[in-house]
């Protein structure tokens, strides 16, 4: 329980539901530009999370983020976009981020938590607000439905953590909380550059 505490610490001061970004989206406030800049350019980030479970030696899981990436595609679809190297700042330095955490193990388990645990809840929101707000196909909502309940990976981080050195522990709290920073900055750049008038 210290650990989850520990790392929820890190996380609390960019959690992703507070951001004005997810707000404007629940509220049916997000232009449909900036939801398929989402779609277009955090795919890219999302693309990378296999790499973080084959770090872990967990093909199992590896493949499975690969069919959530696939699902991804069809939203980006459902919007007449596609998954593409991004072109705004802070999701390039994401997807390098990523790249650079998920070469090794603790610092991998860190970082993956920041974005795993938060799961459940944006895609709630997201969910929703797809619903409640956008006229899309069905195709639109599968990677959130998919990910609404799925607790599943960040509880399997959160297993494989309390094997880790206090030495590697720092790593991965440290990892946690630049990937949190780097996911917030993210939707910032989306949100500063399409809502933002």
């Amino acid at each position: 329980m210290k650990i989850k505490n520990e790392l929820n610490s890190r996380i609390e001061p960019w959690k992703l539901l507070k951001h004005p970004f997810y707000q404007a989206w629940e509220k049916g406030e997000l232009p449909e530009v900036a939801l398929q800049a989402y779609a277009k350019e955090y795919g890219a980030f999302i693309a990378t999370l296999p790499n973080g479970w084959k770090t872990l030696g967990d093909s199992e899981t590896a493949h499975e983020e690969v069919e959530h990436a696939e699902l991804w595609d069809q939203f980006a679809k459902s919007l007449d976009t596609e998954v593409s190297t991004p072109k705004l700042p802070a999701i390039k330095e994401l997807v390098a981020s990523s790249d650079q955490l998920f070469e090794e193990k603790a610092s991998t388990m860190g970082a993956m938590f920041a974005f795993e645990v938060q799961q459940p809840e944006t895609a709630t929101t997201k969910l929703k607000g797809l619903r409640d707000h956008f006229s899309l196909p069905e195709s639109a909502e599968e990677y959130f439905i998919e990910h609404t309940n799925n607790q599943h990976e960040a509880e399997k981080l959160l297993v494989l953590m309390h094997s880790l050195s206090a030495e590697d522990m720092d790593k991965a709290l440290e990892a946690c909380e630049g990937m949190s920073q780097a996911l917030w900055n993210a939707l910032t750049d989306i949100y500063d550059t399409y809502c933002v008038q």
